[in-house]
């Protein structure tokens, strides 16, 4: 790669990153889609990471490579791992999160992180694509959300019932409306 390359690389994952965060602030912690997201935001312990890998061995490795950063530094909380050019089939995502969590476990990493999915074309099981619910799931880019298991069960214990947010977040959904809903993440970098 050249220096020319490189910089654009970066230019183009910092873009990224742009969206990405502007993503969580303007939907996840404006809509309290996830009502963690804004005290990892405001203690800066949220990384992005943006990966430019283009077959399965690599998003693999590069999972991997996120968590043994989460390992090497406390100070992260959590993390998100974009694939902008990676895993746009929604159905392809779904058998990478299967065998991402296989190798989560297989690793030794089951109960220490967990994995969350997000997705341009998310689509929960038994709902068409067209609906609203599904938006709770959506965004920018393909990506996997590793939390530590220590930092779930801290906001757990300090918000209690989070069983109820994804059917809090079904309904605020609803009651926005698809259109609405739309117009919002398209200002957030959301194109689809």
């Amino acid at each position: 790669m050249t220096d020319h390359d490189s910089s654009l690389v970066n230019s183009e994952d910092a873009l990224i990153k742009q969206h990405t965060m502007h993503w969580v602030r303007s939907f996840v912690i404006e809509y309290n889609i996830c009502p963690f997201a804004r005290h990892v935001v405001e203690h800066e312990t949220l990384r992005i990471h943006v990966t430019h890998v283009h077959e399965l061995d690599g998003a693999l490795d590069a999972l991997m490579a996120a968590i043994h950063r989460l390992d090497g530094h406390s100070e992260i909380e959590t993390l998100l791992l974009v694939f902008p050019s990676y895993l746009t089939d929604f159905f392809d995502y779904l058998d990478f999160v299967d065998l991402a969590e296989e190798q989560v476990a297989a690793q030794g990493y089951d109960g220490i992180y967990q994995l969350a999915t997000f997705h341009p074309d998310y689509c929960f099981a038994g709902v068409s694509m067209d609906d609203v619910s599904n938006y709770t799931n959506r965004s920018p880019y393909p990506m996997l959300h590793l939390l530590r298991e220590t930092s779930v069960d801290k906001a757990i214990s300090y918000h209690g019932n989070t069983a109820q947010i994804p059917d809090d977040n079904i309904d605020m959904m609803q009651k926005l409306g698809l259109e609405k809903v739309k117009k919002i993440l398209e200002r957030t970098g959301y194109n689809h």
